[in-house]
């Protein structure tokens, strides 16, 4: 669902997928193409939160901005279940972990990859095209081709999965 707060509104692109599950609140821009899971939290209350074209923020995902300013999340990047984004920035093609945490002002470059599990902590800088593990998650290798063409087919996984929700709708069922 979407929210106004604040005077503020949800803006959402051409293609994209908010599940009626989840709650986009106040300030939040998504692009095109996107997916929104079922129990994500976007909080745009106190800051603004942008999020660029073929993006996937899945089931259970919560997302924050710091007080006054934008969490800013790039083009195709993939945010696994359950994790917690209170960061500032994410480059394009990133990859987030299930169960990450970014904690506040944290950043993280283009095409990186935080293993699932991991906390970048506050303030904290992750270099553009390498994985990160671990509380605090230190860089343990440089990406390779081989994790950039796993991540782009899982990436399409959600553009199409975002059109077929759109395209066919979720069915209530009752329990008996």
């Amino acid at each position: 669902m979407l929210y106004k707060f604040d005077g503020k509104r949800p803006t959402v692109g051409k293609d994209t997928y908010v599940s009626d599950l989840a709650s986009v609140i106040g300030d939040v821009i998504i692009g095109n193409n996107c997916y929104i899971g079922h129990g994500a939290i976007l909080r745009g209350d106190y800051g603004r939160i942008e999020i660029g074209d073929g993006t996937a923020v899945e089931e259970g995902v919560i997302v924050h901005a710091p007080p006054g300013e934008t969490n800013h999340i790039g083009t195709k990047v993939t945010i696994g279940h359950n994790a917690v984004i209170h960061g500032k920035y994410i480059g394009n093609q990133a990859v987030i972990g299930m169960g990450s945490v970014l904690s506040i002002w944290s950043e993280v470059g283009e095409r990186a990859i935080i293993a699932e599990g991991s906390v970048v902590k506050l303030k904290q800088i992750i270099s553009p095209k390498v994985v990160a593990a671990g509380n605090p998650a230190k860089t343990v290798r440089e990406v390779t081709s081989k994790d950039e063409e796993y991540w782009n087919w899982g990436k399409q996984l959600y553009v199409d999965l975002a059109k077929k929700y759109l395209d066919e709708g979720m069915e209530p069922i009752g329990l008996h």
